[in-house]
């Protein structure tokens, strides 16, 4: 793990972001060799617009550094996906419930200075109007990234961001929302109409590092993310919800992911996959003893793609996973346990994956299921999306789809019987179309969650929206109280410095969230009732 810069508030956001477009228009040549030649027509000599991009995209995820602290220490490991063999501040960290402030202001950093200043100038810079298109593109980036803060802290400066240094005031997650709607309703509309008017160009191709170029895609994914966010929000408001689900199946609107070319990634242009160096380089994350249990009780072909085998001689050959909030011990104590496979879905160029087809065969299984016969069916759906998973990783289902009988095992650490728990959860993977909609919905989740690995950020929403797939708890919490152990953590405080730099707004934003300013407080849309 490197050490990282301090948040100093947003000053130092301006300056910072004051220097990337120092580096980005001086031309350099060190990672983004391809974009240096802008073609827009944008203020010629002056704001060259495609050669941010490149620099939005990747931050969306980062490099490792700021991956590790933004997502990695935090949300995937909340997950289930992952937990770190390395005692941090001797094992007093965000895995054992001791939120580290200094680790987590640098999300707050990195979505303001690398990605939100920047979408701010391209629209400044009149992109709006003279290159629709693009601006389309930004603002479909623009949700993608604020919708990991927000569904991280709840309330988060938004609509006024980028205006003032001093007393910028947030949002409300409910407010944000609805943005991100509008939002993507102007992405849609403006590229729906640019490919209308102009078939098969593809003026955005040189700086594209998700789809090449192709509008068509973009325009899937910005409405596979418009289906997204609709679930997040079904417990709090259901017909805004299902207005959002109709408008994102409609297919004038352009369609959603179906299928494996259609998934949204994040590759190319010098960038590389943030997790090899922290599995392999660092050796700060391995395999969450959640993914072993589901995933070996199921007996699921995808592991061997998600991890490699334990190499501890006592071990050796197993799939082992680490318990999140274990007291780890030194290095190389844990080191043994299974890593995130290195060659397959961490090599160095993998793509990071924000959106997968898989996943929104999942989303449009939960929409049937309840009762919106524009989704289709469930069970259809629910097939179609373990299918599409296993098609994306390159094996065969088998009797997967139709195993009525395997289930999620116990959990024992060789190490430390401590950490030991029995199987939380006794879901079985095929459809049983007499359970009741509470079993249904656990069934589509823990799919979705396998599907999905090992993007935590949206396995962490899904898991505190829904509760499924049922996970350990942390073996240890020194939240001195604050997060209760049995409904885990539920979201990241605001940085410290947010109290000093900008304090009155803050004040402000804790009353928005409607709870203590702390790790046991509820988001907007994680409503505490039912999920039927």
């Amino acid at each position: 793990m490197k050490t990282h810069y301090k948040y100093n508030g947003y000053k130092a956001i301006l300056a910072a972001f004051l220097a990337l477009t120092v580096f980005v228009f001086s031309g350099c040549k060190k990672d983004f060799e391809k974009f240096n030649t802008d073609n827009t027509g944008i203020g010629a000599g002056k704001f060259q617009i495609g050669l941010v991009y490149p620099g939005i995209q990747s931050a969306i995820f980062g490099e490792e550094g700021d991956y590790q602290l933004n997502q990695n220490l935090n949300a995937d490991c909340y997950a289930g996906y992952m937990m770190s063999p390395n005692p941090f501040r001797g094992n007093i960290n965000n895995l054992n419930y001791s939120l580290v402030d200094g680790w987590n202001q640098n999300i707050f950093v990195t979505t303001y200075t690398n990605s939100f200043f920047a979408i701010n100038a391209i629209g400044k810079a009149g992109t709006r109007t003279k290159l629709p298109d693009f601006w389309g593109i930004a603002l479909i980036l623009k949700v993608e990234t604020m919708n990991r803060l927000t569904d991280k802290f709840g309330p988060a400066a938004y609509s006024a961001a980028g205006q003032s240094l001093i007393g910028t005031p947030y949002d409300s997650q409910q407010n944000i929302y609805k943005q991100f709607f509008l939002e993507l309703d102007t992405a849609v509309s403006n590229l729906n109409t640019f490919v209308k008017a102009n078939p098969g160009k593809k003026p955005f191709q040189q700086y594209d590092m998700v789809y090449g170029g192709d509008y068509t895609k973009w325009i899937k994914f910005a409405n596979s993310l418009r289906l997204r966010l609709a679930m997040h929000i079904v417990k709090v408001d259901v017909a805004t919800a299902q207005s959002q689900v109709l408008k994102a199946l409609d297919p004038i609107n352009g369609g959603v992911l179906t299928q494996n070319s259609d998934n949204a990634a994040i590759s190319g242009g010098g960038y590389h996959n943030p997790l090899n160096v922290i599995t392999t380089g660092w050796t700060d994350i391995s395999l969450g003893a959640s993914v072993e249990t589901y995933l070996v009780g199921y007996n699921d072909p995808r592991l061997a793609k998600y991890a490699s085998p334990a190499t501890d001689k006592n071990f050796a050959g197993q799939y082992k996973g680490i318990r999140i909030g274990s007291a780890v011990t030194a290095k190389p104590g844990y080191n043994g346990y299974s890593i995130l496979n290195p060659q397959t879905i961490v090599g160095p160029n993998s793509p990071m994956m924000m959106m997968t087809a898989a996943e929104v065969w999942f989303l449009k299984a939960e929409a049937a299921l309840r009762g919106w016969s524009v989704a289709g069916d469930a069970q259809t759906n629910y097939t179609t999306g373990i299918q599409t998973s296993m098609d994306q990783w390159g094996v065969a289902a088998g009797a997967y789809i139709n195993d009525a009988t395997s289930l999620p095992l116990a959990y024992v650490d060789p190490l430390n019987a401590n950490n030991n728990s029995p199987a939380v959860s006794t879901i079985t993977i095929k459809w049983d179309p007499a359970a009741g909609n509470e079993k249904k919905l656990e069934r589509i989740i823990t799919q979705k969650w396998i599907a999905m690995f090992p993007e935590g950020q949206e396995a962490w929403t899904e898991y505190r929206r829904t509760g499924y797939p049922k996970l350990f708890t942390a073996v240890n919490n020194n939240s001195n109280g604050t997060i209760d152990t049995q409904i885990q953590i539920r979201r990241l405080p605001f940085p410290q410095n947010e109290y000093s730099t900008n304090g009155a707004e803050i004040q402000k934003a804790v009353q928005l969230l409607g709870g203590p300013d702390n790790g046991g407080t509820r988001l907007w849309w994680d409503v505490n009732k039912p999920n039927f």
